[in-house]
Formats: structure tokens, C-alpha cells, sequence
């Protein structure tokens, strides 16, 4: 090991778009600035909203500048490429739809990378904390839709006919790969799991306006050129079993080349013992209950909804609670 790596926690960065609310405050005791929030940055590695370390001796340190310190042993052998482009793989995200989100659509990595001065690819995957009832949200296209259908209808102002509504509800999984139509809708808080990338095509905004008065600007060209004209896929994942212990449950979410998403139920009272060895950080987030990290002297309280990073080349943890909790877990797969 080529560095004293710990668990970490992160400062939180805020957005402020037009469709955000208060919820990361009524519903979870966060400390926000005035005005609308509309999404919460927990780690991120990314130029446009890095996030600073808030203890430890990484404190006030931000996740690019503890990636040039750490390195592999911060990422894992499986981010090797990653790294070799100084990027951190991963990046977690809370949102609050107060209003809908634009209908959007993102690019993956080729055509990113062709476009976007080298920027990444998004694939991403919502786990629903926070959903009113009723809620709903755009997850791919109705059967039939084609590209010269959705310019048509673009043009006229009205794409409704061709976007594929979802009901909803709290401790749902949505995956979006990349190439995937949707939005969140109103009435939804999610936890937000991504490639580390900010490139968003957006295709339709109600009409709306921007803070500054004008219509936000869309991006129809690239988005026509990206968007998956195939089958739409399931919305809903249906989670897989894939171990069980003395208190505890794990369930996988999703995987793809860029993540693996499991759901880590735990009794009251349990503990999951785990290990990085090297080949990827992991994220734990306590999405409800409470929950707490331990490695070492090290021990991370994790609340919901909080999150920790754990560094590659960490070594043993283990995460327990004192009251039935649910948290996610991520890691970065071996490359194909």
C-alpha cells in the first residue's frame, strides 16, 4: 500500500436548477443554502463540482487532488484507465424533482468522446428514496417511435405521444443507460449513481423558462443522433439475490460495464464484513436507518442519506447498525 487510506466523506455541492425543491431538507435534516436545490453533488470528481473531504487527513482536500495522491490505491486496478485519463470512474448524486427535469437523453463513450472534447459517456441508475403517490417519470420511447417521428413532433411543440411514462414508488431501481429518453417528474427524490460526466442532451422543457427568463437551451441535433431507437427495456429493475448472511441480504440493482449496484439489507444489530483488496473502491450510502463504517480506528457514522468512499486498497471494513437499514453499495467491475 502506497498511501494511509481511510473511509471518506465528502462536503456536499448544490445545484440550483429550475425544477429543484427543499425535500434534501424536510424529508432528511440537510443543512441548504436559501433558494432552490435541486441536486446534491456527495462524490464527485468532476472538474464542473469536485467535492472537498471533511475529515481526516484528506480534510479540505478535493476528490481529483486525493486521486493524484492515492492513485490505484484510492480507485483499484479496475479504474487503471481511468486513472491513466486522471479521471475518478464514479459519481453519486441526490435529486429533488420538485418540477419535472427536461426530457434529456445522454451520449455513451465514442460518441462523447467525438463531441464533447473527450468528455465521458453517462450511464446512470436512479434508486428511488422519495416518490409522492401517483409519481411518475419518462423511461424510453412508445413502441413505434422513430427518429424522423420524434423530429416531426419535436417540431411541433408536443413529443408526449412518444415518451414512455413509469409509475413509481420508494425503493424502486430505475437503470439509464446511455442512449435512453427520461426524466424525473415531479414529485421524486432519487439517489443518483453515474459515470463521472455532466453531458446531457436535453430534447424537450415544458415550455419553461430558465432563472434568467429564457427558454434553456436544447440540444435536438445530438440528442436525435444518440437516442436508442430499439425496444425500450423494463424501467423497473427486479433485483437479484446474490448472498445472505447472519442478519444481512445482498441484492444486485444493476450492472454494467461502468458500475455494479447491490442492495445491502442488514437487521438490527447485524454487521457485513467486507474486504477491498485492491482491485476497486467501493461506496456504501445509507439510504434508510443508520448505519456506520468501521476500518481500523476509523469509524464513518452513515445516516440517511449519506455516503462513504472506500478507498481500493482499504483492506477490511465492516458496516453495522443498531436498527434495521438498507444502504447501496457500489463498485467498479472488472474491465471486459
Amino acid at each position: 500500500m502506497g498511501a494511509t487510506v481511510y473511509p471518506l466523506t465528502f462536503e456536499p455541492v448544490f445545484r440550483d436548477y429550475v425544477w429543484g425543491g427543499r425535500r434534501l431538507e424536510t424529508l432528511y435534516r440537510r443543512v441548504l443554502p436559501p433558494g432552490i436545490v435541486a441536486e446534491s453533488w456527495e462524490i464527485s470528481g468532476h472538474t464542473s463540482s469536485a467535492t472537498r473531504v471533511d475529515a481526516g487527513a484528506m480534510k479540505g482536500r478535493t476528490l481529483p487532488e486525493v486521486l493524484d495522491a492515492w492513485g490505484l490505491d484510492l480507485v483499484g486496478t479496475h479504474s487503471a484507465a481511468m486513472l491513466a485519463r486522471g479521471r475518478f470512474p464514479l459519481l453519486v448524486k441526490l435529486l429533488d424533482a420538485n418540477q419535472p427535469l427536461s426530457v434529456q437523453v445522454h451520449p455513451d463513450d465514442d460518441y462523447a468522446g467525438q463531441h464533447e472534447a473527450g468528455e465521458l459517456g453517462k450511464t446512470e441508475m436512479w434508486y428511488i428514496l422519495y416518490a409522492e403517490p401517483g409519481a411518475e417519470l419518462i423511461h424510453g420511447l412508445t413502441a413505434g417511435a422513430t427518429r424522423e417521428g420524434m423530429a416531426l413532433a419535436l417540431q411541433s411543440g408536443d413529443p408526449a405521444a412518444l415518451l414512455r411514462r413509469v409509475r413509481i414508488r420508494a425503493g424502486d431501481t430505475v437503470f439509464v443507460p446511455a442512449g435512453t429518453v427520461h426524466a424525473l417528474l415531479a414529485g421524486a427524490v432519487v439517489a443518483e449513481i453515474q459515470q463521472n460526466s455532466d453531458t446531457t442532451y436535453r430534447v424537450y422543457d415544458w415550455g419553461r423558462l430558465g432563472v434568467d427568463g429564457k427558454p434553456r437551451a436544447l440540444h435536438v441535433d445530438k440528442a436525435l443522433d444518440v437516442i436508442d431507437w430499439g425496444p425500450a427495456a423494463p424501467a423497473i429493475v427486479t433485483p437479484r439475490m446474490v448472498g445472505v448472511g447472519a442478519g444481512w441480504v445482498r441484492r444486485e440493482l444493476v450492472r454494467c460495464p461502468q458500475f455494479v449496484v447491490e442492495r445491502v439489507e442488514l437487521e438490527a444489530g447485524a454487521v457485513y464484513a467486507g474486504y477491498c483488496d485492491g482491485a476497486t473502491c467501493e461506496i456504501w450510502g445509507c439510504v434508510s436507518g443508520s448505519a456506520c463504517v468501521q476500518s481500523g480506528a476509523e469509524n464513518v457514522p452513515l445516516p440517511a442519506v449519506r455516503f462513504a468512499l472506500l478507498p481500493a486498497a482499504l483492506g477490511g471494513f465492516a458496516v453495522s447498525c443498531t436498527a434495521a437499514s438498507v444502504l447501496l453499495r457500489v463498485r467498479v467491475p472488472r474491465p471486459r
